[in-house]
């Protein structure tokens, strides 16, 4: 077992909620912020993880279980268990391991992983990293030009679906990195730096590391014509620019001959109209409680899209994912799958690519164990008979 593979094992680390002060030990403020934090007063945030306490448990006992078979096929593929690993822009700033080892770590555990368009590493690199799928999540950023080179450089690079967020209309209030100075430390001012050397010095292992990386990587799949890959600094505005209409789908679905998958739907409104725009599979997201804050905790929505979609595609759902139980809830209401990304990401700043691992054996050990105390020897038999919601839930 490697020293890294040891920082994060049992008995230091058997939640994944246990990665979380290992990771905030590790990291600069602004950099384990900018990882923790959400929008505004972080409501969303905060309630994302405490809703799936309003769900409860119908076990059917006195039955023997003793194999549980934990595989799922979503988006055309088969995944070990139910759960992917989603889109965490600037991976590689949490650790040099970054999406590349996060990738890495999803292929051997058999599932998938879902690249960001805030990538310090070329999807390139990351798609050959795994052995599992790659999706690779678009935001327009630089163009339509810039877009049109990337989704084909993704059509090349065999990704196995586009997943196109459409709740980015500006970045959200996020604001601990304005406390803590993040668009400062990453900008090209070194006098603005000086009041947050401390936080950074601090923190040497992550120092050292971010330093034999290279420092602060360009977005290296956001490529702007005539002038090459665009700088991290310029991030904010670039979102601001790229917002995605329903118009823009027609144009990705003309470039991209794949499946599309459209991440941030909260409403039924929104889950039918990206059925008639192609989408292959929905997200019910709110995108971590990073965007708006005051909407509904992604558990809680997705009964309503369930409900609008009828079965006609598959839905995933992306938010507060920290146990084993929470990810059999998702199910139970009608998710084929879900996205992890906070869990995983813990895992990756507090260890690199084992941390990620560690983080992805406990989701996983957590689902069979939940399943086999439920009596249930499938993820394919859960259904809503294995659960309580309020009433009020429909």
């Amino acid at each position: 077992m490697s020293r890294k593979s040891r920082a994060v094992a049992s008995p230091r680390v058997v939640s994944v909620m246990d990665l979380r002060p290992l990771a905030r030990r590790r990291l600069p403020k602004a950099v384990f912020d900018y990882l923790d934090g959400g929008a505004d007063g972080e409501v969303t945030l905060r309630e994302n993880c405490r809703v799936f306490d309003d769900v409860t448990f119908r076990p059917r006992h006195a039955v023997a279980v003793p194999e549980c078979d934990l595989r799922t096929r979503v988006l055309g593929f088969d995944v070990s268990f139910p759960a992917l690993l989603a889109p965490v822009g600037y991976s590689r700033l949490m650790h040099p391991d970054g999406e590349a080892g996060a990738a890495r770590a999803a292929g051997a555990a058999g599932t998938a992983y879902i690249l960001s368009t805030l990538s310090g590493h070329r999807l390139e690199d990351v798609k050959a990293a795994s052995s599992g799928p790659v999706c690779y999540q678009l935001y327009l950023m630089g163009g339509r030009e810039a877009s049109e080179a990337v989704i084909e450089r993704a059509r090349v690079a065999g990704c196995a679906a586009l997943v196109v967020t459409i709740d980015t209309a500006v970045a959200g209030m996020r604001e601990r990195d304005f406390r803590n100075g993040m668009k400062e430390l990453m900008g090209d001012s070194v006098l603005a730096k000086i009041p947050f050397l401390p936080q950074v010095l601090s923190r040497p292992a992550w120092l050292a590391g971010f330093l034999l990386d290279g420092g602060l990587s360009k977005l290296s799949n956001v490529v702007i014509p005539g002038k090459g890959p665009m700088e991290l600094i310029d991030v904010s505005a670039a979102l601001a620019a790229a917002a995605v209409t329903w118009n823009d789908l027609r144009w990705i679905r003309n470039l991209w001959p794949g499946l599309i998958v459209i991440k941030g739907v909260l409403t039924a409104d929104d889950a039918r109209r990206a059925i008639d725009e192609g989408a292959a599979a929905i997200v019910v997201s709110n995108h971590g409680g990073r965007q708006l804050d005051g909407v509904p905790a992604s558990l809680r929505a997705l009964p309503e899209i369930v409900a609008a979609v009828n079965g006609r595609v598959e839905i995933l759902m992306d938010g507060g994912i920290r146990r084993g139980a929470d990810i059999i809830k998702a199910i139970c209401l009608g998710a084929r799958a879900v996205l992890c990304g906070r869990a995983y990401a813990y895992g990756l700043a507090a260890a690199g690519q084992a941390g990620v691992a560690r983080a992805i054996q406990i989701l996983r050990t957590d689902v069979e164990r939940t399943l086999k105390l439920l009596g249930c020897p499938s993820i394919a038999m859960l259904d809503r008979s294995y659960i309580d919601v309020p009433a009020t839930w429909g």
